[in-house]
């Protein structure tokens, strides 16, 4: 029973996150700290780091959190937790950062219907370089109309 709880506090983390990273990409990066978000969508800095990437470490130590919490105390839910924000981590590194982006030369030839959509979905999103009227703030999840068929 224990293992069942622990399969599903991983995945629903995991879920969730999809909706923390577009409530936090929203409502906080394009809102009150745009300041750590704009050097995303401006590429005004010859940095491979951005200010953007605090958003990355915080999650990565809200994780760390978590497994301290699940090792050293009788809270064992923190590890389940803490995996499902590192894989949702692991995953939006691999997807934003080395898929879309290509802060790392991989990927770069995916065909796939779905790879498709998210990259268009993205595309969308940066073409607005301002703080407000943007749109598609997921990652893994994006509107049906970005998988349409587009030559």
């Amino acid at each position: 029973m224990k293992t069942v709880i622990w399969l599903a506090l991983f995945f629903g983390t995991f879920s969730f996150m999809e909706f923390m990273a577009w409530f936090t990409h929203k409502y906080i990066m394009h809102g009150f700290l745009w300041s750590l978000h704009q050097d995303h969508h401006k590429k005004d800095h010859d940095s491979w780091f951005e200010r953007n990437d605090a958003f990355f470490v915080f999650y990565a130590v809200v994780s760390m959190v978590l497994f301290y919490l699940g090792a050293q105390t009788s809270f064992w839910y923190g590890w389940p937790l803490g995996f499902g924000i590192l894989a949702y981590g692991i995953a939006y590194f691999l997807v934003h950062d080395i898929f879309i982006h290509q802060r790392f030369k991989l990927f770069r030839n995916a065909n796939h219907w779905y790879a498709k959509g998210v990259r268009r979905a993205h595309k969308m999103h940066h073409k607005h370089l301002g703080k407000g009227d943007g749109e598609c703030f997921g990652m893994l999840i994006v509107p049906f109309k970005y998988f349409k068929n587009k030559s």
